[in-house]
């Protein structure tokens, strides 16, 4: 829920990579423009040794999930006895979702999903901004389309999501975060009620 600079990120993978530690990225919320790019490794400039990818790989449609690898750890991979990597779930590479999985991808491919998520990250940040005046807010933080609204307490969950609720938005609070990843096919009405939503329900809650 934290945004470092690409610089900071790049000192890190640098510190690993000198020390012989694998470089590993986990882009299954970050991934597939949610933050702005493609991939926020791109946005830092870093190829990391492992590449983990979910959720938005099958559009939410279906539980699927990838590990990637550099051809050097994939050839560290066949070379242990077991000749793989051994989780074994039972559906691994479901044909059907691997299938929903290539419409997803086919879908945002064919996207100006730049354009889209900056629209969308502006919209965040003009409808969460009110927040910002609210006693009990510690900061107010949006990254493509990503919105946190961080207090300075631990969240009441229930009475949080049921006021959200009640101005017709779902949202799922934790710790001290409530946050939201909507949708990219969103509308501006549609990012309209959902930060209004958010910003009513923390000033309804916690003041």
């Amino acid at each position: 829920m934290y945004v470092y600079p690409p610089a900071a990120v790049r000192f890190l993978a640098d510190l690993a990579r000198a020390h012989g530690v694998l470089v590993i990225f986990d882009e299954i919320a970050t991934g597939l423009w949610r933050t702005g790019t493609a991939w926020a490794a791109g946005r830092v400039g870093v190829v990391p040794d492992i590449f983990c990818v979910g959720k938005a790989l099958t559009g939410g449609y279906m539980t699927l999930a990838a590990t990637l690898t550099t051809a050097e750890v994939a050839a560290r991979v066949d070379a242990s006895p077991a000749s793989a990597m051994m989780h074994g779930p039972t559906f691994m590479a479901n044909p059907l979702a691997c299938a929903v999985a290539c419409a997803s991808l086919d879908l945002l491919a064919r996207q100006d999903n730049a354009d889209r998520i900056a629209r969308i990250q502006a919209a965040l940040a003009a409808g969460l901004a009110p927040a910002t005046g609210l006693e009990s807010v510690r900061e107010v933080r949006t990254l493509g389309a990503v919105g946190v609204v961080e207090l300075d307490r631990p969240v009441d969950v229930r009475a949080v999501t049921r006021a959200a609720l009640e101005a017709g938005v779902w949202v799922r609070p934790f710790r001290n975060l409530v946050y939201t990843m909507p949708p990219f096919v969103c509308t501006a009405n549609d990012l309209a009620t959902i930060t209004t939503g958010i910003v009513s329900a923390v000033k309804q809650v916690h003041g």
